[in-house]
C-alpha cells in the first residue's frame, strides 16, 4: 500500500505540473443565452469577436500557426504593409491575441513586445461600412489559408453589441461565399416541460442548475 500511495502521488504531481491550463480571455464578452448543448470546436477555428462597443476583432486557433502565417503573408502582400518577419511572427506565435486594428495601423500594432500585445487598446477592424469592410480581406485570406481543410467560423458577439457590426461581418462572409458559421452563446437549461427538456430527460441529460 505504501508503494502504491507513493506512485499515486507521483502521478498526481506529474499531471498537475504537466497540465496546460486555458489562458484567460483577452476580451471580455457577455454572450447571449441559448439552450444549445453543442460544444464549440477548438481546432481549425477562425473566430470573430464583437465586443459591447460593437468593435470587431479576429483570432485564429493557436494550433493553426501554418494557416495564420499564410494569412498574414497574404494580407501583407495584398495591402503592401511592409511587415517585418518579427512583426509577422507576433501575429503567428502570440497565443490568445486578437487582431483588432485597421490595416493602416496593423504594422504599429504588431511592432510591440509579444507580452504587451494582449494589453494594447484596439480600435477594432473596420466592418460596418460596406465600402471599407476589411473583414472581406481577412476572410479571403483565411479561406485561402484553410484550403483543403474544414474552417470552423465562430462569431462571438456581446449581448450589448449593435447589429450593424454583425451585419458587416455577415456581408464579408457572403462576399467570400462563406455561408456557414456558428454563433457562440452561453448555455442555459431548457425550459421545464419543453420538448428539448423532455428529450434531454429521456437521454439522461440533466438540466444545469
Amino acid at each position: 500500500m505504501t508503494a502504491m500511495c507513493d506512485v499515486a502521488f507521483l502521478l498526481l504531481s506529474f499531471f498537475i505540473l504537466a497540465t496546460k491550463f486555458k489562458p484567460p480571455e483577452a476580451l471580455s464578452v457577455v454572450t447571449p443565452s441559448s439552450v444549445s448543448t453543442k460544444t464549440a470546436p477548438e481546432k481549425d477555428v477562425v473566430m470573430v469577436i464583437i465586443d459591447k462597443d460593437s468593435k470587431v476583432y479576429l483570432s485564429v486557433s493557436e494550433a493553426n500557426q501554418a494557416e495564420k502565417k499564410e494569412m498574414i503573408e497574404a494580407i501583407n502582400t495584398s495591402k503592401n504593409l511592409g511587415l517585418t518577419d518579427a512583426e509577422k511572427n507576433n501575429f503567428v506565435r502570440v497565443s490568445n491575441a486578437y487582431i483588432g486594428a485597421p490595416f493602416s495601423q496593423l504594422k504599429s500594432y504588431l511592432d510591440k513586445d509579444p507580452a504587451a500585445l494582449q494589453n494594447v487598446v484596439k480600435p477594432g477592424i473596420p466592418a460596418v461600412d460596406s465600402t471599407n469592410n476589411e473583414m472581406v480581406d481577412w476572410f479571403k485570406a483565411a479561406a485561402d489559408a484553410f484550403t483543403g481543410k474544414k474552417m470552423n467560423i465562430l462569431v462571438k458577439g456581446d449581448d450589448a453589441a449593435k447589429y450593424p457590426s454583425l451585419g458587416g461581418v455577415i456581408y464579408a462572409l457572403k462576399k467570400n461565399d462563406l455561408m456557414k458559421f456558428q454563433v457562440v452563446t452561453s448555455p442555459v437549461p431548457a425550459p421545464l416541460g419543453s420538448e428539448l427538456y423532455i428529450q434531454q430527460q429521456k437521454q439522461g441529460t440533466k438540466a444545469v442548475e
